[in-house]
Parts: C-alpha cells; sequence; structure tokens
C-alpha cells in the first residue's frame, strides 16, 4: 500500500529513543523526510546514520525553553512548516495524586501540554493553507484508565485528549486530521523505569514485576515500538484522510472497557 508519505515533511518530538525514535524511522522508511527533534540530537544522529543520507534530519531541542522552541518553529516555518507534527514528550516522574504539589502540577503541565499546544498552533496555519496536515499526539492509556502511581501523566495527558478532540472539529475542513495515540506497555526504556520504580516500590524483583505486568495483557506480552510506529505512520498518511478526532489505543487489549 503507497501511503503518500514521498513528498512529505514530517517533525518528529521526542525521537532520541524509544516510540519517537521508532516513528521517526518508520515515517523515513516509507518516504518522508523525517527532522527528528530531542535534546539529546547527538543520539539521533548516531542512529540515523544507519539510514540513507538526508532520510532523517537531527534537530536539538528541549521543549522545556520555549524560546528555543520558537526558534525552532521559527526556521521550520521559514522553510514552509511541516506536513506532519507527531506530538511526543516523556512522561513524569511517578507519583501518587496525594503526593503531587501545586508546583508539579504546573511545571509537568506546561512541558507535557501547554508548550505542544503551542507548536502546534504555530504549524497550523501552513498546514490548513495547504489544505493537509496531520496532527499526532502521543498520550497514554492511562487516559482511559488511570495507571497507579502516575498521577501527573493520567491528569496532563487527560486535557491533552480534550485539547486534541476539540482542536480536531475545528481544522477537519481544511484537511488537517488530529488525533491522539494511546500505548500500552510497549517495550521501551520508560516502561522498563517503570517496571524498576515499581520493583523499588513494593521489594520485587523487576523481572517479576515485568512478568506479572506481561501476564495482565490479553496479548501475554509488551508490544514493540516498531508495531506502534506503525499505527502512527498509517495515521501521518494520505490514505487516513477520514480518521480524526480519534483515540486509538495500542495496547494487547489491556484496557478492559469499551
Amino acid at each position: 500500500m503507497d501511503l503518500g508519505l514521498a513528498d512529505k515533511k514530517a517533525l518528529v518530538l521526542g525521537a532520541s529513543r524509544g516510540l519517537g525514535r521508532a516513528i521517526a524511522e518508520t515515517l523515513a522508511a516509507e518516504g518522508a523526510h523525517v527532522i527528528a527533534a530531542a535534546r539529546n540530537a547527538d543520539t539521533i544522529r548516531d542512529w540515523a546514520a544507519d539510514l540513507p543520507a538526508g532520510k532523517v534530519e537531527a534537530l536539538a531541542l528541549d521543549l522545556t525553553d520555549i524560546a528555543a522552541v520558537d526558534k525552532a518553529v521559527d526556521d521550520l516555518l521559514a522553510k514552509g512548516g511541516v506536513d506532519i507534527l507527531v506530538n511526543n514528550i516523556g512522561g513524569p516522574p511517578p507519583g501518587t495524586a496525594q503526593a503531587a504539589k501545586r508546583g508539579d502540577w504546573i511545571a509537568q503541565f506546561e512541558g507535557m501540554a501547554a508548550n505542544l499546544f503551542h507548536i502546534t498552533g504555530r504549524f497550523l496555519p501552513k498546514m490548513q493553507e495547504r489544505g493537509f496536515g496531520r496532527v499526532i499526539t502521543i498520550a497514554s492509556s492511562g487516559v482511559e484508565q488511570p495507571i497507579p502511581n502516575l498521577a501527573l501523566s493520567n491528569g496532563i495527558r487527560a486535557a491533552v485528549v480534550g485539547w486534541s478532540k476539540t482542536l480536531s472539529n475545528e481544522v477537519a475542513k481544511d484537511g488537517v486530521t488530529v488525533n491522539v495515540v494511546l500505548p500500552g506497555r510497549i517495550h521501551t526504556a520508560r516502561v522498563d523505569e517503570l517496571d524498576a520504580a515499581a520493583a523499588k516500590r513494593t521489594g520485587k524483583p523487576v523481572e517479576d514485576v515485568a512478568t506479572a505486568s506481561a501476564a495482565a495483557i490479553p496479548a501475554g506480552r509488551y508490544g514493540k515500538p516498531q508495531e506502534f510506529a506503525d499505527v502512527v505512520t498509517f495515521l501521518a498518511s494520505t490514505r487516513a484522510s477520514y480518521v480524526t478526532g480519534s483515540r486509538i489505543r495500542i495496547d494487547g487489549g489491556a484496557i478492559k472497557g469499551i
């Protein structure tokens, strides 16, 4: 299936590792020109060295530094903007709702939500002018079934889902789709970190924590980053032109609700 990505430019945030890297690599493999952004651009250059020259451009970007964000967006807009924006940012530290302080909520909301809203808003006009755009935001299955000890993530990502749905209704007529993708337990460094935190909290070996977590998933295993990236790449494609305002779970059936 031709996904129509050969002439598209994509910006993938949080692309140094994990889901962001898998998405960037897959978009590039389908023909898109990918700007892969992360604080550590050297890590991106390392993995991109194995790809055909010119397919992936590394961009050093700290999403918590709004001045740096605006400069990067200005530079990209001067070159015509992007067709595809993948909003991907790492999660906050684990913790309970009772333990989270006011300052924690404010600081994490700025980096995980407000700055993503700002970036998207700046790229949208060019997408609307062209009559084509894809905004794909990576959230978490915790917005549908809150994950214990991830209060900050559960709360802030739920706000992101509300923003995405609202925006999708505003720009659908302009050929711009806006969707949220919800990863379950996809085997990345972030999931390993969460398993390690759970092991420390419960006093169990990390292997036992991971085994129990996988056993609770109907598929019986953690997902692979490539399985996640394939779905995101389809949503970024011309073939997904009638999919907008959606929340799409990639979790091996872990969420039990309908």
